[in-house]
Formats: C-alpha cells, structure tokens, sequence
C-alpha cells in the first residue's frame, strides 16, 4: 500500500469513526422557560402536553427534536404556533402572552 492510498483510507476512517459518534450520541434535552405571569400548556408536536408553570421551566431529557410545530395555550386562551421541528439547540421562551423561539446559550448546557 503507497502512502497515497494509506493517507486515503486513513482520512476515510476519520470521516467514518466522527459520523458514527456523532450518530450515537443521544438526543438532546429540550427547553422551555416561562417567565410569564400564568401557566401555559405546551403542545410539542406529537399530542404530548407540557404545563410549565408561571416563572418556570421544564427540562424535557432526551426528547431531541419535535415531530412537528410546537403550540402553546396561554390561560387567556390565546394560542402561539411555532415552527417546528424545534430541537435541543433551541429554547422556547414563553412571555406574557408572547412565545420565542431562541437558541441555548452555551451557558446553559
């Protein structure tokens, strides 16, 4: 084997070991955070529902991404829909009557 060639297989290895730790690796928590006066409901894309309690937050561990949008019921019966999947790097961020979409700071993980 020429050194071309073992540099090759060598790099291919690389390639294949990082894609397949990466593959294994479980999925994230995800986050949301209620700084709202009032409890909400938060409907995470499969039916699932989440009540995250005023000046709160949940941790759901190793859930990863969301099937599809994320809807969250305010007690006023006002309804946000965010676009999903919504996944690990994200964190819901529930207001007063306002839910945001933002990213986990590194503070945080």
């Amino acid at each position: 084997m020429n050194r071309a060639t073992r540099l090759a297989t060598g790099s291919l290895l690389g390639v294949v070991l990082a894609v397949t730790s990466t593959a294994c690796s479980g999925p994230g928590d995800l986050n949301i955070s209620n700084n709202g006066p009032d409890d909400v409901t938060v409907v995470i894309g499969d039916g699932e529902a989440v009540t995250v309690y005023a000046d709160g937050g949940v941790a759901i561990l190793g859930y990863g991404c969301t099937p599809a949008d994320v809807t969250v019921t305010f007690a006023s019966g006002r309804e946000v829909v965010l676009p999903g999947p919504v996944c690990s790097d994200q964190q819901i961020t529930i207001g007063d009557d306002t839910a945001t979409l933002g990213l986990v700071s590194s503070d945080n993980t």
